[in-house]
């Protein structure tokens, strides 16, 4: 499920947050998007953030979908977790590869946390929250990665491109 095209004005506001980082227009996307939010996720579910490189994290102190989940979940009054779901290994960027590079960039690229029963408390549905998806390989794998939790999980992203493999 994506909330908007990313085109227009919506892949400007992202472009700012992203690169500039002023999240004044996603912030109003969210804002927005909050009634059809609230019909998709529930109180008692929990938010996953699509992990990234730790070294990346590092070098930018910023994790885009993690401010996601933790937006999405001041809004509907859920719970997050952003050290659930780890990134294993260093890959390259996505925004980088083809369609089929990406498939084979990230199959190995995540997984559960050793104690990730302790995190899940009552939760009902996951949700692996990403910023944007081109080719549904990130979300794609990550979800993989989260069936061991043994609960439904759902995918989420702000925005989708359009017209890509």
């Amino acid at each position: 499920m994506s909330l908007y095209a990313y085109k227009g004005p919506v892949r400007d506001a992202i472009l700012n947050w992203k690169l500039q980082g002023q999240d004044a227009g996603v912030r109003w996307l969210l804002d927005a998007a909050m009634p059809r939010i609230k019909e998709l996720i529930n109180a008692d579910d929990l938010l996953l953030p699509v992990p990234m490189p730790l070294s990346r994290m590092r070098k930018s102190g910023v994790h885009h979908s993690a401010d996601l989940c933790r937006w999405l979940s001041a809004g509907v009054g859920c719970g997050w977790d952003w050290q659930l779901l780890r990134r294993v290994g260093e890959q390259p960027r996505q925004s980088a590869l083809s369609g089929v590079a990406r498939r084979k960039n990230l199959r190995r690229a995540f997984a559960l946390a050793a104690d990730f029963r302790a995190s899940l408390a009552d939760a009902s549905t996951i949700w692996i929250v990403d910023d944007i998806l081109t080719t549904g390989s990130t979300l794609n794998f990550a979800a993989r990665a989260a069936k061991p939790l043994k609960r439904d999980v759902k995918v989420l992203s702000l925005a989708r491109t359009l017209n890509r493999g």
